[in-house]
């Protein structure tokens, strides 16, 4: 027997406090597995509003609760901070839990899963074993034939249109203010009009002056309308815009009389109210394609359509916003790896499949923006890999990536991808490697540890402005969550008090308070480390030998701790030593990066990089 339904509905209660009626056969049952699918409730919900950002608030708020149920945030907060037994919150006997998330970065990062409990099966292993079975078993059917291979190609704007909307500390192009657009439907438009006209001739090569450029090198770069070998990819697509008057400013600016190359595509706003919550916003686009084959489409969106929908036929998405976040990028990138087929297109062999779609594309106009976030991803979905470089060409061995710089477009491989999203990290950014708070943890679990030890208790009291937190803040912390923890599985019985209520509210704060206290102390901590080591001038170590071997004295003055109190803290896993891996290469890459454009080679000969705890080649 096979049970589906939602956390919110589980958990609910009736006015009275009491499990539904209709949920009582499940709670009664003792189930052999209980599979939580999309486990990744922070971090989504976090993802869920990025994705909505740019429609209207009140679209926006109905969209992402549908994404993310309020009735979630308990849940969050049970798994992430209290780190309690499933069975504790969720009232349902099981032998056994299996979780599934196509974005776990936070559930890796933190160690919430020792690495005997984790499986991962990700694009890479699709697109992996996609190809092993072809290579041994030639003319069979692929089972995984039909999943297309992705392909990311970026393009260099020109200067002129940079100049438009540039923005951070490396001008990077800002898509957001170029597609800025104001007003809604037929009243939509541009504010900078004459340009977006411009890159609208640019991706159909017909922009005169790049036109003449292109004559003058004997090369043409692969532009997605123009390009013979795009075009059949570009039947359906999807263009992700910043904001509901964008989406509106783009269906004017195509449908204009001077436009006729775009007058073929059947142009769909999803966007707004008028468009439709959830799937309401489906039917449209569905009928506008058809079957595919004899129409041509362009669905303009903020957001609508980005999550739990299959749309076979579209072949390539049009990144034309900022996003923040890896997950939120290819969350909307997946959108376009559907697979498209027909199984036994003759209707003779049930064991024929003609697949429609072998490739599909991500087009990309702020190469360094998007980058970064192909190599945040990459490592994200390798966290206990200790070379980020293998974990970025390990993707994109299957995700190929071709930039356009202006002149020439050129596949690029992991080394080279590093360097651009490194060379595109500002300072600023650099340090927000080490202000991270996936550097450090402070669940119940890691804190206990540091409790039990008298030796922890004394290295965190070295910690600076540690005692200013006072005496007993980490017990403090575990018994108030506890007690949270008691009042609200009293709550969910429906017998709390007005007082117990207050007291529940003051507990949690102050324990959630606390936390953050202890999590700010230790990240301030972790940002001596780059000081440490701009100071020291061994670059082929680990830095742990450096800490423990070569300059154990500089550690000491410069963060406050001996080797033997970082150790410790390091072996109770206070700190995230794959997250300092990481962020170690990101500081010896980009320290490389700006001396070599000074013309400085730091150290002569230099072949490898120590990271925290491993070593990897440099090139």
């Amino acid at each position: 027997m096979i049970c589906f339904g939602s956390f919110q509905d589980l958990l609910g209660r009736d006015t009275a406090g009491n499990i539904k009626p209709k949920n009582e056969w499940i709670h009664t049952e003792n189930w052999d597995l209980v599979v939580f699918d999309e486990y990744h409730f922070g971090a989504w919900r976090e993802t869920a509003k990025e994705l909505f950002e740019g429609e209207e608030d009140t679209v926006a708020k109905k969209e992402a609760r549908l994404e993310y149920a309020a009735d979630l945030e308990e849940v969050n907060e049970e798994f992430t901070v209290l780190s309690e037994r499933e069975s504790e919150f969720l009232p349902i006997t099981t032998k056994a839990y299996l979780y599934l998330s196509g974005t776990p970065f936070k559930a890796l990062a933190t160690g919430e899963f020792i690495e005997e409990q984790i499986f991962n099966w990700t694009y890479t292993d699709e697109q992996r074993a996609k190809e092993a079975f072809a290579a041994k078993n030639p003319g069979k059917r692929n089972p995984y034939g039909a999943l297309p291979q992705m392909r990311l190609l970026t393009y260099q704007m020109p200067d002129e249109l940079v100049a438009i909307a540039s923005a951070g500390e490396f001008d990077e192009f800002d898509l957001n203010a170029f597609f800025e657009a104001s007003g809604t439907g037929k009243a939509a438009k541009f504010k900078h009009k004459n340009d977006v006209q411009k890159w609208l001739d640019i991706i159909r090569g017909g922009y005169a002056q790049k036109s003449v450029e292109h004559l003058k090198t004997g090369t043409r770069p692969p532009f997605p309308y123009s390009d013979v070998r795009l075009l059949p990819y570009l039947q359906h697509s999807f263009w992700f815009m910043p904001n509901v008057a964008a989406c509106h400013a783009m269906a004017n600016l195509l449908a204009e009389k001077h436009n006729t190359f775009w007058h073929d595509y059947d142009v769909l706003v999803a966007a707004g109210a008028s468009a439709g919550i959830g799937l309401d916003a489906l039917p449209p686009v569905r009928h506008a394609i058809g079957s595919g084959f004899e129409t041509k489409t362009i669905t303009l969106s903020c957001g609508k359509l980005t999550t739990g929908v299959t749309v076979a036929q579209w072949s390539s998405i049009l990144m034309l916003r900022n996003l923040k976040s890896p997950e939120t990028y290819f969350q909307a990138a997946f959108r376009v790896q559907s697979p498209w087929s027909i199984k036994n297109p003759n209707g003779d062999n049930p064991n024929e499949e003609e697949i429609l779609k072998p490739v599909c594309f991500v087009f990309d106009f702020a190469p360094t923006r998007a980058l970064r976030q192909l190599s945040e991803y990459g490592i994200g979905l390798s966290p206990n890999e200790s070379n980020p470089e293998n974990a970025v060409k390990e993707l994109v061995s299957f995700l190929p990536v071709l930039a356009y710089d202006g002149a020439n477009m050129t596949q690029i491989d992991a080394g080279g991808i590093l360097d651009i999203a490194m060379a595109g990290t500002s300072a600023t950014l650099l340090a927000r490697k080490w202000e991270s708070a996936l550097l450090v943890n402070v669940d119940n679990d890691t804190l206990r540890r540091i409790m039990d030890s008298a030796e922890a208790m004394a290295a965190v009291e070295r910690i600076e402005g540690w005692r200013a937190l006072g005496d007993n803040i980490i017990e403090t912390i575990i018994n108030k969550s506890e007690k949270v923890k008691e009042l609200k599985n009293k709550a969910k019985t429906g017998e709390l008090t007005a007082k117990e209520k207050k007291e529940l509210t003051d507990e949690e704060r102050e324990y959630k308070s606390k936390r953050k206290q202890i999590q700010e102390k230790l990240i301030k901590f972790a940002t001596r480390i780059p000081a440490f080591m701009y100071l020291t001038d061994f670059r082929e170590n680990t830095l742990q030998d450096v800490i423990t071997k070569l300059e154990p004295d500089l550690f000491l003055t410069v963060t406050g701790l001996t080797v033997s109190d970082f150790h410790l803290l390091v072996r109770l896993k206070v700190f995230n030593t794959e997250q300092m891996n990481q962020a170690v290469f990101a500081f010896r890459r980009y320290e490389d990066a700006s001396l070599r454009y000074t013309g400085i080679e730091s150290h002569e000969g230099l072949s490898h990089y120590g990271l925290y705890d491993t070593v990897v080649a440099k090139d």
